[in-house]
């Protein structure tokens, strides 16, 4: 069975990283932008992803992806289900395994890192 995803997105904000007694965890959204035209007119749908990366890859994304950046993201899909004042909520989480530095506005240099 394979769980993967790629994704090829801008940074929606700097990234948050947390300390955790298993190590470090680095947070950020992800959007990801469709282009199609219809009936002659130009369209564009983006989505937005909640991204998690731990451990040395969390430490490297904390100190170098900020806003704006665009990344290259691999990784897996993982659900999650919790309550909350009884009522049963759903999360959709990317797991960040490899992710590499496309550039920011202003960038052009490239990198990869992976975790």
């Amino acid at each position: 069975m394979v769980n993967k995803l790629i994704l090829l997105g801008r940074v929606g904000a700097d990234p948050e990283q947390t300390q955790l007694t298993s190590g470090i965890v680095v947070n950020f959204s992800l959007a990801t932008s469709e282009k199609w035209k219809k009936d002659g007119e130009q369209r564009e749908e983006t989505q937005w992803h909640d991204i998690k990366a731990f451990g040395s890859l969390a430490d490297v994304i904390s100190k170098y992806v900020k806003k704006g950046d665009m990344l290259y993201i691999e990784g897996k899909v993982k659900y999650t289900t919790w309550e909350k004042d009884g009522i049963k909520r759903y999360g959709t989480d990317i797991i960040c395994h490899n992710m590499q530095m496309l550039g920011g506005k202003k960038n052009d240099t490239e990198s990869e890192f992976t975790g």
